[in-house]
């Protein structure tokens, strides 16, 4: 009898699935994109595979709002890092504390530079941006660089390429306490047509250029 015990556990042990943590002291959780999911700890977050593999170590620049609002379709309304169309937003600090948005790939790899004000979601390869730009233009009697800063509503292709420049923004003040995330004023409305904003004339719609 014992022995037809120790055989029915063996065999119990062959057919019943075993379980194995492969990830543990994880705060949050995001929903699976593109095969990926991203887990935080404390501040950081990185990303696991559909196997809870680790793909992408934790690391602080991966960007999720700290007041997600849904209804909003640029950078406010990142609610959990996602990886879109093969790229996920992540941030960095200008300007004492103001950020700028680049993308890492699904290797982790930056591959377009933070640069950007606000950002749509890419879809079909390109999206429309506010692109922050800030050149040198000299330097002042007290050996102090005066800088030039420039603002633009752009079209990005998915490779970091900027293909379009569609208005220049101005109003932007780029020091933390004056500083409001401007609203994009473009919108790509299909592969041929983007509606573009200013104050002055409302919107208006134009054709884009094909390139080939």
């Amino acid at each position: 009898m014992k022995k037809v015990l120790i055989l029915w556990i063996m065999a119990l042990m062959v057919t019943l699935p075993i379980s194995a943590q492969v990830l543990k002291n994880i705060d949050e959780i995001a929903p699976f994109s593109e095969g990926l999911a991203a887990v935080r700890k404390g501040k950081q977050w990185g990303f696991i595979n559909e196997e809870g593999k680790m793909v992408i170590a934790f690391r602080d620049d991966i960007y999720v709002s700290p007041k997600s609002d849904e209804t909003k379709t640029g950078v406010l309304g990142v609610k959990y890092p996602l990886f879109n169309e093969g790229l996920c937003l992540i941030k960095q600090t200008v300007e004492d504390g103001v950020p700028v948005f680049g993308f890492i790939d699904i290797s982790g790899k930056v591959v377009i530079e933070p640069q950007f004000l606000n950002i749509y979601p890419f879809k079909d390869g390109f999206t429309t941006a506010v692109l922050f730009d800030k050149t040198i233009k000299g330097e002042n009697e007290f050996k102090l660089k005066i800088y030039e800063y420039k603002f633009f509503d752009v079209r990005v292709s998915a490779t970091g390429e900027i293909t379009d420049y569609f208005e220049k923004r101005d109003h932007i003040q780029m020091t933390v306490k004056r500083y409001q995330m401007p609203e994009i004023g473009a919108k790509i409305l299909n592969k041929n047509l983007v509606a573009t904003h200013t104050a002055e004339q409302g919107w208006s719609i134009d054709k884009l250029e094909t390139k080939n």
